[in-house]
């Protein structure tokens, strides 16, 4: 299993009706391209330029997870209204 978290700066947003606006089609784009994945707003519920977003994904190899989450972030990224701050990714095993 893994979880992907993406710290994001919105555009010229100034409401949470505007952000909420912004963020619904990323997610949706994200759920549409990888059907298999859990996507969600994870942070910054309150505030009108930040954004986090969840991913996570399952997955019976580590590489295939790894490879996932990596195109998951590539998808976001590449959004011209987002700014990409940061993207953080962890895997986890039976242990954890």
């Amino acid at each position: 299993m893994g979880a992907l978290t993406l710290d994001l700066l919105l555009g010229d947003v100034r409401s949470l009706k505007q952000k909420r606006s912004v963020l619904r089609p990323v997610i949706a784009e994200v759920h549409k391209h990888f059907p298999a994945v859990a996507v969600a707003e994870t942070g910054g519920n309150d505030l009108h330029r930040r954004a986090e977003i969840g991913v996570a994904v399952v997955s019976a190899t580590a590489a295939n997870c790894t490879q996932v989450l990596d195109q998951c972030e590539r998808l976001v990224a590449g959004r011209p209204e987002i700014e990409l701050l940061s993207a953080r990714q962890r895997l986890f095993n039976d242990a954890d």
